[in-house]
């Protein structure tokens, strides 16, 4: 399904005439992160890909977690086996072991469209990482993960810089998709690596964040970032190299643009999403006490992998109406949010500055001055997307551009927003962590 899309999609680009077939010199691939994709030995899938928030194999994560030891983990994992693509590839070895039987190679989303693109099947170690199959003390796979669930080793592809060719396109394809044989794909991440790239956030101490489908911060550095409960988590980072050992911690939350498509799809009685920001704008800030915790969509890490659910909390049928109710989905989010980056600012990452596209959540104005209120931290918006971020790592990746400073010397800023009104918004989000921490208990 997913090769289908992305043929029609390309097409359909080609057919506007906006670009020439030829010039196009290298290709990018951006995906969803932890996914698992399964393939024989004919490169054909032996099960429907088990996305990111699957929560499945959430018990087989922790009982690796506990078993092979909580220290050894954060030590050279850096995270909890948790329900990442380790615990997915262990389910399916022990609930489907005719599937696993039949399994040439594992791959991550990304690495599976690179594969139909090229023929070739590699990884990265950052891909590696995202899967927590990457020992970060002894820089290699895992032998404690692959050790402890009896894993093939041939499953695993061979692993490749993440900026540099990981094949060349198939000239079936190529005819195909109108595009010259040959050119390489040279650069394939995990949509928030990516969306850090697409934002120059490549340095120790920088952060992005983004309010898709999910919402996440995901911050820079250049130490062994451990959290204790692994409730944030810590990848290899698109520019992470033997020499330089950068890494991306990331705090997600499952429901974020989820949540809002589900307001919209609830309440919204046919409005677009930009008539909801603006009827959500009428309500005054803090919602008139409604609170909406946006858990809704699997377990969520930064809870401990808890699945507490969705909820609307203090519904007045008196005093509230669709309005208050499209802001509280907002400000709910806003607070999952500073709830994760207080998590992270435990852990010694404090941003001055976050740098985020202008695009999903963050094309709500008030939702833009929420996150920058709840956080306290200012905001820099960018034009652009993680297709920006594909174009140019495939640039980097091919040597299109001879670094990444120059990929990124035209980027500027389109605006940057700064904390006011804190105190009514620090009153919201103490209000609703109490809402939180009673579900917790």
């Amino acid at each position: 399904m997913w090769w289908e899309q992305l043929k029609a999609a390309i097409a359909r680009c080609f057919q506007t005439g906006a670009y020439r077939a030829e010039d196009v010199a290298a290709i990018g691939i951006s995906y969803q992160m932890h996914g698992l994709v399964m393939v024989d030995k004919d490169h054909k899938p032996l099960l429907n890909s088990i996305i990111w928030c699957d929560s499945r194999a959430v018990e087989m994560g922790e009982d690796a977690f506990h078993n092979i030891g909580e220290d050894r983990c954060l030590s050279h994992l850096l995270n909890s086996p948790g329900n990442f693509t380790a615990a997915k590839l262990a389910w399916v070895k022990k609930n489907e072991p005719e599937v696993y039987a039949k399994a040439d190679k594992i791959m991550l989303p990304g690495d599976y469209i690179a594969m139909k693109l090229t023929g070739e099947i590699t990884t990265s170690v950052s891909a590696l990482s995202e899967g927590i199959f990457y020992d970060f003390a002894e820089e290699h796979l895992s032998d404690d993960v692959i050790d402890y669930f009896g894993f093939d080793r041939k499953l695993f592809p061979e692993i490749k810089p993440l900026m540099s060719p990981h094949g060349y396109l198939l000239t079936s394809v190529a005819e195909k998709l109108h595009l010259k044989a040959g050119i390489p794909v040279s650069y394939k991440a995990g949509d928030q690596p990516n969306n850090a790239l697409s934002l120059n956030v490549l340095k120790p101490g920088e952060v992005a964040a983004t309010a898709g489908t999910s919402g996440v911060i995901y911050g820079v550095t250049d130490g062994l970032f451990i959290d204790k409960q692994s409730r944030v988590n810590t990848f290899a980072h698109v520019n992470y190299t033997d020499n330089q050992k950068y890494l991306g911690v990331l705090l997600c939350i499952n429901g974020t643009g989820s949540m809002y498509r589900w307001a919209k799809n609830a309440f919204g009685n046919g409005l677009s999403y930009q008539q909801m920001n603006a009827e959500s704008a009428k309500s005054p800030a803090g919602s008139k006490g409604l609170r909406v915790l946006p858990f809704g969509n699997g377990a969520e890490r930064m809870l401990c992998n808890q699945l507490i659910g969705a909820h609307l909390e203090n519904i007045d049928f008196n005093a509230h109406n669709r309005e208050d109710i499209f802001r509280a989905v907002q400000e709910g989010i806003a607070c999952s949010f500073r709830y994760g980056l207080d998590i992270m600012r435990e852990n010694g990452m404090s941003p001055t500055i976050i740098k985020a596209g202008k695009n999903n959540l963050f094309l709500s104005d008030l939702f833009a001055e929420t996150f920058v209120n709840m956080t306290n931290v200012p905001v820099e918006l960018y034009q652009n997307d993680g297709s920006v971020g594909a174009a140019l790592g495939a640039g980097i990746g091919a040597g299109i551009f001879t670094d990444a400073s120059q990929a990124f010397e035209n980027m500027r800023p389109l605006k940057l927003i700064e904390p006011k009104d804190t105190g009514i918004a620090e009153e919201t989000y103490q209000d609703w962590k109490s809402l939180l921490e009673n579900k917790l208990k």
